[in-house]
């Protein structure tokens, strides 16, 4: 079975969604699925096979990313799709509409994997736009791609309820990315903690992911002020890059945590990430707009104990309160939390102990034997094939 998957990112640039594709990428294979990708290209990269990169130019204020064109992602998915049983769309911009095109065109499959909540994300970069009008132009946008997918895949209940909420009538399946425990597993600490000059014995807090207003990171910051009182010497790693570095390393030096908080950017995902993890005595993360939450997943297959917001897709991975503890989202209740962790390791030693074995009912081949699964059952419709003007042949 041959599926193309299409995006509107993907590595070089580091985000819940490129590592989503790779992730399942690498895992299909061994359930006879073949990936291919219809994707960005960004610079040189170099040719690989199974990719076709679209050129395009970067995105007005955000050097990270970049826009496609729309001829020649549509162009580029119609050629690749002629080969594919499936085609299964990450993102719901340029690639939806290329991806919906050529599958009607060609009578197959369309899916989508619902990764952002723009309802939640919008209002942090069109403040100026009231946030109900914002929200309801996110829904409606929302209701009417997914109405027109054969099916939709969801990293969390949460996102379910918030779909089905909206009016999506089309059929949700909830399918978290998984991750590969072995990588995360055999990290080398003390190597990191030399590469940075942290201490060997300093109490250090990690944070990992995309350096943006809707990760709640200033609430972390907020939350080590009370952290301090009971561990003075906490160090908060963030571990990432993007749109919010500036007012964040503002609001540290407002705070007066410069000695308590090192930001150190992106970092390889072979070695470095999970060196990192293996750094950290606990994982933090607040945000309230997650969909799925994987690098909980990442730190806990690490054996790092969690804490963290209980909001969206994180719900459902510290519900079981395993290798986990989820206190009120409030900074100084987060705060204390995190400085008595800290503080007593030995307390709350059974969460660095419960965490690997939680990870492992995460794993990246469990939920690809899970997708493959689904792409078989939707490969059985027969589609009425469009021509490219959109008539019914």
């Amino acid at each position: 079975m041959r599926i193309l998957m299409v995006s509107d990112v993907y590595f070089p640039r580091v985000n819940g969604v490129s590592t989503s594709i790779e992730t399942f990428r690498r895992t299909l294979a061994a359930q006879g699925v073949e990936v291919r990708l219809v994707v960005p290209r960004y610079g040189d990269e170099p040719d690989e096979d199974g990719i076709v990169r679209v050129a395009g130019r970067p995105v007005p204020g955000d050097r990270e990313d970049r826009l496609v064109g729309w001829r020649a992602m549509q162009q580029a998915v119609l050629v690749e799709a002629r080969a594919c049983d499936l085609i299964h769309v990450q993102t719901p911009f340029i690639a939806h509409y290329a991806g919906l095109k050529a599958g009607r065109t060609l009578g197959i499959p369309v899916i989508a994997t619902y990764h952002t909540l723009f309802e939640e994300y919008l209002q942090h970069y069109a403040r100026l736009v009231p946030a109900g009008w914002l929200r309801g132009l996110a829904r409606r946008f929302s209701r009417r791609q997914c109405n027109d997918l054969d099916a939709v895949v969801v990293p969390s209940t949460a996102m379910r309820q918030r779909l089905e909420s909206y009016g999506v009538t089309a059929p949700l399946h909830v399918l978290p990315t998984g991750i590969p425990i072995a990588q995360f597993a055999g990290g080398e600490g003390m190597a990191f903690r030399l590469k940075h000059g942290i201490a060997e014995d300093r109490p250090m807090a990690l944070f990992v992911g995309r350096v943006a207003h809707e990760k709640n990171i200033a609430f972390l910051l907020e939350a080590l002020l009370d952290a301090r009182k009971l561990c003075p010497d906490v160090l908060l790693v963030i571990a990432g890059e993007g749109p919010a570095m500036g007012d964040l390393q503002a609001k540290v030096g407002e705070l007066g945590l410069s000695r308590s908080v090192s930001f150190i950017g992106y970092l390889d995902r072979r070695q470095d990430l999970p060196d990192c993890y293996a750094a950290a005595d606990v994982f933090v993360f607040a945000s309230r707009t997650e969909t799925q939450g994987l690098v909980l997943l990442e730190a806990m297959a690490a054996g790092v104990p969690v804490i963290a917001v209980a909001e969206m897709g994180t719900v459902d991975i510290l519900a079981p309160g395993r290798g986990a503890f989820s206190p009120p989202a409030e900074p100084r209740a987060f705060g204390e939390a995190l400085g008595h962790l800290l503080s007593r390791p030995t307390a709350w030693r059974y969460l660095a102990d419960e965490a690997p074995l939680y990870a492992r009912e995460w794993s990246d081949v469990a939920m690809a034997e899970r997708l493959a699964a689904l792409y078989r059952n939707l490969r059985a419709p027969q589609f009425v094939p469009e021509n490219p003007l959109g008539a019914a042949i």
